[in-house]
Parts: structure tokens; sequence; C-alpha cells
């Protein structure tokens, strides 16, 4: 799966661009605040339906305009799919794939499935369990098709319960709901559990050699003691939820837990090898979707230097290099890259003010 050409109009500073991307690696450079965030952003966007950058969408509408306009061709193993999103300023979004309305945003994640990595990335280690879900469930969704409607229902179900709550209502009024909760909690956490199983056959490797000298366990926690049933523990903690006007356990509470003996990875790594380690993360993941569906992620790369010596860098585009997939890194030099690659990037975009340039 690769995308053939990039259209972005009206995104951050970036008036009108059209790119044409190899398969393989492209390189996107320039300086800080040229632009070349803003076209991996707009490729997130487009696969998304939101930016990795900002909650609020509508930031990433170029001052002097009321919408934004993406649009690519994708190339994949049963053709060619043509993908389109509008955003407006009043909130409003259009997504079309192959000229058809898409209702549902999940559509164009399974449709253009994207791994980033950012500086922004190590929110997946620092800013507690809902990254680390949501890093789950992004490859929960892509293994089992079942897991979207299953997640689906179980928000459904905690947003009335949670509201019963706040009413003050009795337990016998609960009850209902408790039942549907943990009927749809079981199937989530079925899946997610299994999910991050097959993923860690793919990531002991990997770490392997990103992180040779560092002995890193992962293991799943579904949201509530594992020795306990999730039935009796909703009505044992009724008083608690109630005082505290919302559902204290459950699969909402989910988490991807890391340690590097009993210290938490954030404690016991540096810098670097927390970023080597949320590559790790990434790489397996997409290798993990390939192995599963026959189907490549895209991987968005920013400011890949930053932090990671040459050696480091090097080690890890090999890997990239190594999924077969079609990858977008920027740098502000571009030799930071190319000195770290086997071979030239397949294909070189300059950014400057939000012009593209291709380097021939």
């Amino acid at each position: 799966m690769s995308l053939q050409r990039i259209s972005i109009e009206s995104f951050r500073n970036i008036t009108k661009a059209n790119l044409l991307p190899s398969e393989g690696l492209n390189l996107i450079y320039g300086h800080n605040g040229s632009g070349k965030t803003s076209i991996l952003e707009a490729i997130f966007f487009l696969g998304m339906g939101r930016s990795f950058r900002s909650h609020l969408s509508q930031r990433v509408i170029r001052h002097d305009e009321d919408k934004l306009t993406l649009f690519a061709l994708l190339s994949h193993q049963n053709g060619e799919s043509k993908v389109g999103l509008r955003r407006h300023r009043n909130g409003d979004i259009e997504v079309k794939i192959d000229g058809d309305r898409v209702k549902r945003l999940s559509t164009l994640a399974e449709t253009l499935p994207i791994q980033v990595i950012t500086p922004e990335s190590f929110s997946l280690l620092f800013e507690g369990p809902k990254a680390r879900r949501q890093f789950i469930d992004w490859g929960a969704f892509h293994s089992d098709e079942q897991f979207h409607l299953a997640w689906t229902n179980v928000k459904r179900v905690l947003k009335q319960r949670n509201q019963l709550l706040r009413n003050n209502s009795s337990y016998a009024n609960i009850l209902f709901w408790d039942k549907e909760l943990v009927r749809y909690a079981e199937q989530v956490t079925q899946i997610r559990n299994h999910y991050v199983d097959s993923l860690n056959e793919l990531l002991k490797g990997i770490i392997e050699e990103f992180l040779p000298q560092v002995n890193i366990s992962i293991s799943f926690t579904r949201g509530w003691d594992s020795k306990t049933d999730l039935a009796q523990l909703l009505e044992s903690q009724y008083s608690r939820d109630l005082a505290t006007g919302h559902t204290v356990s459950g699969p909402h509470k989910a988490d991807l837990r890391l340690r590097v003996g009993n210290l938490p990875v954030q404690d016991a790594l540096s810098r670097g090898q927390l970023k080597l380690l949320v590559c790790a993360l990434r790489i397996a993941q997409g290798k993990l979707l390939k192995q599963q569906q026959d189907k490549q992620s895209i991987y968005l790369v920013d400011d890949l230097p930053s932090e990671l010596d040459a050696q480091h860098r090097q080690l890890l585009l090999k890997q990239l290099t190594e999924t077969g997939a079609q990858i977008f890194v920027t740098a502000i030099e571009p030799a930071a890259i190319v000195d770290s690659l086997a071979s030239p990037p397949s294909k070189v975009f300059h950014v400057e003010q939000g012009q593209v340039t291709v380097i021939e």
C-alpha cells in the first residue's frame, strides 16, 4: 500500500501542494516552520480525520481560509482508491472514498493505516494510560473486525451508567447496564489481550536489536483486578462509583505496562532509549498488520535525527526500510538522513515557506 499522489490545500502554511511520492523512503527537508511537518500532518489527517499536533482541528486550516482540502490516490493490492477530505472551520467534515460519501471516520483508518513517529510520540510512555490504550486499540481495530462495534458499545454503556451514577440512581436501576458492560467488556478485553500477545512475539526481536543490553517486559492490564469477576466488582464498588460520579474500573482503564525489572521504562531508560522503544512499538505494530491482514502501514517519521546518534539513526532507518512500507521522513538537514541510509532516498522534497519542490 502506498500513496501515489497527495494534494494539500489550505493546510497550515501550505496554500497548495501536489506531491508524487515514491513507494519507498521519501525525505522531506527544510528549516523549522517551513511546512515539512505539515505535510506529514496532512497525510495523518487524511488517514484519521484529525491532527497529531492539535486537538482543535480548526487550527490546521490556513488562517485566511474557511476550509482545507486533502486528496490522495492510494495504490493497494486490489488496485487504486481515491480518498478525499474537506474540513470546514465550523467543524463540518466531508469524506469521500472513490466518490462515495463516508459517514464514519473509522473507515478512513481502515483504508489508510498510518504509523506516526514524532517528538510527541513520547506521550505513549509519559501521558498516562489513555495514549497506550489508543495504541492497543489501533491494532485491535485492524486485527479483529468485531472490535470497533464492541468498543463502541462499551463506551455507550459507560455513558448511560455514569449518567445514572450522577443522578444517584439505585443499584437496581444500574444492574441492567452492568450486565451489558460485562458482556462487551469481556469481548473487548479478549481481543485486546490476544493482540498484545501477538505483538509481543514481533516486538521482542526488534527491542533486542534496538536495546540489546536492556531487558524490557511488556504486559497488558485489562482495567480491573485479573482475579476479580467484573460483575461482582461493579456491584461491590457501586458506593464508590456513586461518590465519584463515574465508573472507576472496567475496560476503559486498560493499559500497556512496560517495565525494566520492577521500574517503569520512564524511570529506567534515557530519552534516546525511550525514543527507540517507541519506534520499536510502532514498527512492530506495522509489521503485525502486514502479517495478519497483508496490509502495509504508511510510516510518518518527523524530526528523526533529534536525540538519536548516528548509529541508532542508521539502525532505525534500516528497520523501517526492511518493512517494505512507504516511509515519509523529515529533517532540517538532509545529510542527517542520507548519511544513515545504505542507499539514497527514493525521493527528496525540499519545503520552504509552504512551497514544496522535488529535488532530482
